[in-house]
């Protein structure tokens, strides 16, 4: 078993630290929002553009699965052990921003999901930034919208980390 540079526990510790952060200002945005807004009731912020409307999400992006919101957890539990294993093993800085995006976007909504009513498991998301009618989200899924768009940018850029360091792909001893 390969072992673990320093440069790669710091990356780790970065990486968890910034998904932590994304969870912690998306829960702190879901807060205000269910502290200062009415719901339903449209707050526009930039005219009918941009503004707040507090409703709370069964279902999946644009209320899709409302009536399998217990599969919707398994598959954000699912998201997040996936996302934490690939953190964990990853050695790439510029993918570890990535991850940390969707990492804590997964973990605030499972989070949801597990301890938000109607109950355990069944819990629903609590959206309140509308985007002109087309659809309500919050701050964790700008992150892994966002997240998801880096991840995909940054891959196509990245260098083949396969090569060895005389520039020639490593060969398998069979």
């Amino acid at each position: 078993m390969p072992t673990t540079s320093p440069r790669h526990h710091r990356l780790r510790l970065i990486t968890g630290i910034s998904a932590v952060l994304v969870v912690l200002v998306d829960q702190a945005s879901k807060w205000w929002a269910e502290t200062s807004l009415e719901l339903f009731e449209y707050h526009p912020v930039i005219g009918d553009l941009l503004g707040w409307r507090l409703v709370y999400n069964p279902g999946a992006a644009f209320g899709v699965a409302s009536d399998f919101t217990w599969a919707l957890t398994i598959l954000a539990g699912i998201a997040v052990l996936a996302l934490t294993v690939y953190g964990f093993t990853n050695r790439a800085p510029s993918i570890a921003i990535g991850i940390a995006a969707l990492l804590g976007g997964a973990i605030s909504h499972l989070g949801d999901r597990l301890f938000r009513e109607p109950g355990f498991a069944v819990g629903h998301i609590v959206d309140f930034i509308d985007y002109s009618g087309f659809f309500v989200g919050n701050v964790a899924d700008i992150f892994l919208v966002g997240g998801a768009i880096y991840l995909v940018i940054a891959s196509l850029f990245q260098k083949d980390t396969s090569a060895s360091p005389g520039g020639r792909p490593e060969q398998e001893n069979l």
